[in-house]
């Protein structure tokens, strides 16, 4: 590569009569480079880039300056490096000269463009110089005058190369105020709104609309001012009369649904920051033109999130595009696309547009029409009420959907709730445990005496149940609705007072069997019942909770409660049996676990059965006697087969090679200082400027540098 780079450069500086040559070497230059990222590299370090350069202003033959600028665009663009190292003012004055001389042909025009558009691209220096040099004035020129009639017929050779040379400076316009996006490139670019917007006008075929729409849109994004402008000079209105006949001609052609998703992102990058211009778009129902645009079936998921982005936007603060977006049944196509769509991008979207709806919804749906339209009022609420008997189920989907919207945002704050509540109600119930055992006598019989005239109604009321469950007349009434609520919460159960437990265990007990012979079983059972639901909490309280809540009907919700605290005492058969779940290892059977972290839950847990903390105790011994062997043995290693073969691997005495030492030439101490007075203290573009030896590092040029300064002979070089 490089023997044929040298070669190819000698052929262009022996063969200045030879144009034909040169253009040849000059294409077999572009291969090279364009093959090998390096090429370029070397092609810069060997003087090259800067001879095809001077050969561009020099030549007096035009296929040679085509073919110049078109190698310095492609090494320039393949490679940063030569990118700087032509991104200077006078490039971009050769340039000009040639864009606006009369004889320069079409070719050489797109030639030069294309330099243009590759120094610029990512680059904000090449943007500071397109404006300070005045090539910026110059493309903008030639955005007006290269196309002067609105009749484009393509067909026609000369026209379309003219064609060519005006999408290309579209381009070039573009990569000037955006990527980075420069401010004062936006302001002078504005100036050529008034002759876009005619074009759009005039010409509505799809190779004006696209690279006019990119214009127009990358000059727009995130400057509010250019935007009014562009509101001011009526480029708002002809990009909503574009979208209105596209959008009526997208049921007939497919490409049409295609551009008017293209206009679609540009009305979204004018209105994005300023929510005030959404009036403009209500005169002309572009919500209900994007809404049928939106289940068109030859757009992809990407295109429709810019449409549903854009309807956000425009309903963002504007009560007419709002109420445009109800009356035409947006609110179901979003809630369709929130519950059909996979694309996380696309559901934000959607909500986001249902969240701006939010309070013009529950305005239609309560009649309180507080807003002002164009239209009489007696007239909007006579349309509403025509079409409400239909739109009442949406309403009602709509409503399902913000309610799930405010759930998430609680559920959060929730959860943190239920932890500290769930940790306070454990420690009471430990509490009430340990007194209950301590005075085991408490609920004697007289208690029981007072507390049967306590609660002589409800249970009179629950005489008449079975074994199987209970009659629904025992929830007939909306306090013992209340009381059985309450105690629908396994925990609080537990630490109830002493009244409050008497009675729900006499009223669960009266199903099996008579009052005297349930108040002894109370005595007997209260403590297993206790620790069983202590145990059985931390899996339990939080599904009983969803569960229970959402029912509605009040005999369910008691026979459900009761009957669960019947089968509870159903289950034991003697006062004295020991519950079936007491520890988290007995609640974790059927779960998928492993010796691991069964190991660990067994260890995590407080209340350990007897047959679990036999086998901690085991497996404790276990690991301590195996820890004591291992020190005793010292050949037992626990290291890795792996790791112990690459250590062996390694010979000890192995050192790594040192460089071979390498005096500095003259030649490499001149490119050092001529490299610092350019750019100063950055080793790295000093190294990659200039040819030094090979194997020179950025550290030994800054090491060389500072030995040689503190010479005298080289102190003020």
């Amino acid at each position: 590569m490089k023997t044929d780079l040298n070669l190819l450069l000698e052929c262009l500086k022996y063969q200045m009569d030879n144009p034909f040559s040169q253009k040849q070497a000059l294409v077999t230059i572009h291969s090279i480079c364009q093959q090998n990222s390096n090429a370029g590299v070397y092609f810069r370090e060997i003087g090259g880039l800067i001879f095809v350069k001077n050969l561009a202003k020099s030549s007096e033959h035009s296929m040679v300056k085509e073919a110049a600028l078109f190698t310095l665009g492609a090494v320039a663009e393949g490679n940063v490096y030569c990118q700087q190292t032509l991104c200077t003012s006078e490039l971009f004055e050769d340039l000009i000269l040639f864009l606006s001389n009369n004889e320069s042909n079409t070719n050489l025009k797109r030639m030069s463009v294309y330099v243009i558009l590759v120094l610029v691209s990512n680059n904000r220096n090449g943007q500071t110089l397109v404006r300070e040099t005045g090539c910026i004035t110059v493309l903008s020129q030639l955005f007006r005058t290269i196309l002067p009639k609105y009749e484009l017929n393509l067909s026609d050779n000369n026209v379309f190369q003219s064609y060519q040379l005006w999408s290309s400076v579209c381009s070039t316009l573009c990569v000037c105020v955006n990527n980075p996006q420069n401010d004062e490139n936006q302001m002078l670019c504005c100036s050529l709104f008034p002759h876009a917007n005619e074009w759009l006008i005039n010409c509505m075929k799809p190779e004006i609309i696209r690279p006019i729409c990119s214009f127009i849109g990358l000059t727009l994004a995130n400057n509010t001012c250019v935007q009014k402008y562009f509101v001011s000079v009526g480029g708002l209105d002809v990009l909503s009369q574009v979208l209105v006949q596209l959008e009526s001609d997208s049921h007939k052609t497919l490409s049409s649904a295609k551009l008017a998703v293209v206009v679609t992102k540009t009305v979204d990058a004018c209105i994005a920051d300023n929510y005030a211009f959404g009036v403009v778009l209500s005169k002309y129902h572009i919500v209900s033109k994007l809404l049928a645009l939106l289940p068109h079936e030859s757009l992809d998921s990407g295109e429709k999130f810019s449409i549903i982005l854009a309807l956000g936007h425009c309903t963002e603060e504007c009560e007419e595009n709002q109420y445009d977006l109800f009356i035409n049944n947006g609110l179901p196509l979003m809630i369709q696309a929130l519950t059909e769509s996979q694309n996380e991008e696309l559901n934000k979207a959607a909500t986001y547009v249902l969240h701006n709806c939010r309070k013009i919804t529950e305005k239609l749906s309560l009649h309180l029409q507080e807003h002002s339209f164009d239209e009489n009022e007696a007239e909007q609420l006579k349309d509403i009420n025509v079409k409400e008997k239909n739109l009442e189920e949406y309403w009602k989907k709509a409503k399902e959907i913000l309610h799930r919207i405010e759930k998430l945002e609680r559920e959060g704050n929730e959860e943190k709730i239920q932890r500290v509540n769930n940790e306070n109600n454990i420690s009471s119930v430990k509490i009430n445990i340990q007194n209950t055992l301590k005075h085991p006598c408490a609920n004697t019989t007289e208690g029981t005496k007072v507390e049967n005239d306590k609660d002589k109604n409800q249970y009179r009321q629950l005489q008449n149940c079975k074994t199987g469950g209970l009659m629904p007349k025992a929830c007939a009434n909306d306090d013992q609705v209340k009381t059985l609520l309450k105690s629908a919460n396994p925990v609080n159960a537990c630490y109830r007072e002493h009244g409050q437990n008497k009675t729900l265990c006499k009223i669960n007990s009266s199903c099996n069997q008579n009052l005297h012979e349930k108040t002894t079983f109370d005595k007997k059972s209260f403590v297993s019942q206790s620790s069983d639901r202590v145990f059985k909490h931390p899996t339990h309280i939080v599904k009983n909770k969803k569960k229970q809540l959402p029912v509605t009907d009040p005999f369910t919700l008691c026979s459900d409660i009761i009957n669960k605290e019947v089968d509870s005492f159903q289950a034991t058969d003697n006062c004295t049996k020991i519950t079936k779940y007491r520890c988290s290892g007995c609640i974790a059977v059927g779960k998928p676990l492993n010796s691991r972290n069964f190991s660990k839950l067994l260890h995590s847990c407080p209340y350990q059965c007897d047959h679990h903390k036999v086998i901690v105790d085991a497996e404790d011994r276990y690991k301590s006697e195996l820890r004591r062997s291992l020190i005793c043995n010292k050949k037992i290693l626990l290291t890795p087969r792996r790791r112990q073969l690459s250590k062996e691997s390694t010979t000890p005495g192995e050192m790594k090679k040192r460089r071979i030492r390498k005096n500095f030439t003259e030649e490499e101490v001149n490119y050092l200082f001529h490299g610092v007075k350019k750019m100063g203290n950055h080793w790295n573009s000093i190294l990659w400027s200039f040819p030094f030896q090979q194997g020179r590092t950025a550290v030994d040029l800054a090491h060389k540098y500072h030995n040689l300064i503190k010479h005298p002979k080289y102190a003020a070089p």
